[in-house]
């Protein structure tokens, strides 16, 4: 029975370790789509916004732009002369439209009353309601919707000179009105007010066709990388038949030896002697069968894991070769190049040593809280970041004894600490600082620990500092930071983690403080 079991072992480990890989691609493919698909929405809700925020700024520049054509103008001509200009003006503005489809048109109001109320203004131009040229207007006119969009541009205008009104009219060559988006602005010197609008379900439609594209191209990268797992699934139960085969090797001729042993033992049993030291010896080579198949197993594993987590960093040494092989050809591969490329190939090998077990963490992050110690939390993200600090001569001084215990999530608060100690390196770098110096210290109360980060970067310039923590704010340049960072961490400490965030400005800089509850 016990023989029979063995013999099979090698199906079982096979079949077990298809059902455990299946499993994981499973997995890793669904929280893959899903965080893709949740990205795709976030990048979606950000176009969305761009573009409403680009448009307004185009309908704008229209405005100004004849704005400023019509001062230039007026500048040349006399008090006589400035009706004349007037008519002109608004036999050009009739004719001017933006889009083919003259969906985007010029509208002139000549205002009576700035106040608004009932003939409040007349109109002057409005290709699309010719109908209405020379009419006077009421603030009180409410559109499709029951809005009062004239009350309110007149009410912005009378602040500020200019609005922005979102309300429902009529498209060229139809009957049924549409929702509109245009900005108004009054031109003091004639008592005009001159807009220009564009309709939001034309706007809608370019979003939809983008969003269409996008879709499809996030698709077409989802089945890619779907198939790229299906291939390393492959790949890896192939390997594990491979070594279950040379499991079965090692089982078949462990049976002959113990057949063998078993005929030995039955022509040696009248010699009791020899009968022990038989049984010893077949007991020693069991054991060590074990431990063999053992170690079989534990490489089938490996080997497995590595399949998948190296994907990457081998695609990194392949990279690297491909420079050295191309600085070669191109006689460019001197001795500074080749050892800062053997340099990076040994830094790739390393970091392959040492994440074997990082690949359920990267995919499917822990969500149960578990102890661990600060100062290696510590350590291990600074093996993260501290090849950035020091190619930017940044001194890291960390101070945190070695016996400080946390009980939170670990991967989480190793994502705050990343975020500030990276966003203190843009600030000392951004601002050009003479010697760069990042502190790390933490101490105990009764019942917190407090980990600080401070920097030597000039402190925050706005006021409250608090603002630092709010999404998309950034101080960098050049729009390089993405304003999250920060406002992230904030959430993971004060909602995740139960603790709080804070920023102060010191004599050198800024110092960041967690407190997180023991």
């Amino acid at each position: 029975m016990q023989l029979m079991t063995e013999k099979n072992i090698s199906k079982i480990i096979i079949y077990v370790f298809i059902i455990i890989m299946t499993t994981m691609i499973l997995m890793i493919s669904y929280f893959y789509v899903k965080k893709t698909y949740e990205d795709f929405d976030r990048q979606m809700d950000k176009y969305v916004q761009d573009y409403y925020k680009n448009q307004k700024i185009m309908l704008k520049k229209e405005i100004d732009t004849i704005i400023d054509v019509i001062k230039y103008n007026a500048t040349k001509s006399d008090e006589e002369n400035e009706d004349e200009l007037k008519r002109d003006t608004v036999r050009l503005l009739n004719n001017i439209s933006f889009d083919e489809d003259k969906s985007n048109y010029i509208f002139v109001y000549e205002v009576l009353d700035i106040n608004g109320g009932d003939d409040f203004a007349k109109l002057l131009v409005n290709p699309n309601r010719p109908d209405l040229l020379g009419l006077m207007l009421s603030t009180n006119y409410k559109d499709a919707n029951g809005k009062k969009f004239r009350q309110q541009f007149m009410e912005d205008i009378r602040q500020k000179g200019e609005s922005f009104t979102e309300y429902a009219y009529k498209k060229v060559n139809s009957d049924t009105s549409n929702q509109k988006l245009s900005y108004f602005k009054y031109f003091p010197r004639w008592r005009w007010v001159i807009a220009v609008g564009v309709y939001t379900d034309d706007i809608e439609e370019e979003i939809s066709r983008n969003r269409e594209q996008l879709q499809k191209s996030i698709q077409n990268q989802i089945v890619q990388n779907i198939l790229l797992f299906t291939l390393f699934l492959s790949i890896a139960i192939v390997i594990s038949i491979l070594v279950s085969q040379k499991i079965d090797d090692v089982l078949k001729s462990y049976q002959r030896r113990v057949k063998a042993k078993t005929d030995e033992l039955n022509e040696l049993n009248e010699n009791l002697e020899k009968r022990v030291e038989g049984e010893i010896e077949k007991n020693r080579e069991h054991e060590q069968l074990l431990v063999q198949k053992s170690k079989f197993i534990a490489l089938g594993e490996m080997i497995s894991n590595i399949a998948h987590q190296w994907r990457q960093p081998l695609s990194e040494l392949s990279s690297i070769f491909m420079n050295i092989k191309f600085k070669y050809y191109m006689e460019r591969l001197d001795e500074k190049t080749m050892d800062k490329k053997v340099r990076e190939a040994e830094a790739v090998l390393e970091f392959m040593s040492h994440t074997i077990d990082d690949f359920r963490n990267f995919f499917m992050p822990k969500k149960s809280k578990e102890e661990f110690y600060l100062r290696g939390s510590m350590d291990s993200i600074m093996t993260i970041i501290s090849s950035a600090l020091s190619n930017n001569s940044i001194l890291v001084d960390m101070d945190i004894p070695e016996d400080i215990k946390l009980n939170t999530y670990a991967n989480e608060f190793q994502q705050v600490i990343l975020n500030i100690i990276t966003n203190a390196k843009d600030v000392l770098i951004q601002n050009k600082i003479q010697e760069p110096w990042i502190k790390i210290y933490a101490k105990e109360t009764e019942n917190n620990v407090i980990l600080l980060i401070e920097d030597n970067g000039g402190g925050i310039k706005v006021e409250p500092k608090s603002k630092v923590f709010e999404p998309y704010f950034t101080t960098k340049k050049d729009s390089d930071g993405t304003g999250i960072g920060l406002y992230m961490s904030k959430i993971i400490v004060e909602k995740n983690m139960n603790g709080k965030l804070r920023v102060r400005d010191t004599t050198h800089g800024a110092r960041f403080e967690i407190y997180l509850p023991k």
